[in-house]
């Protein structure tokens, strides 16, 4: 599971690297600039969440070690 969650981790900073080569700040709110934060933001979500889940996953093994 733990790689895994790195493995999206590592696909969504690449993503969010990517599309921030598709922002056009002088129109950030328009064409694929829009469509670039969009994915950016959403690729933030998914390290947040995977982020979340590897330290989940350490506070349940600390919790089973101490039983």
């Amino acid at each position: 599971m733990k790689y895994v969650a790195y493995t999206i981790i590592i696909l969504a900073l690449g993503l969010g690297i990517f599309n921030a080569t598709k922002l056009n700040f002088n129109a950030l709110f328009q064409g694929e600039s829009i469509i670039g934060l969009i994915t950016i933001l959403a690729s933030l979500c998914a390290i947040i969440l995977m982020l979340i889940l590897l330290t989940s996953k350490r506070i349940e093994e600390k919790v089973k070690q101490k039983k």
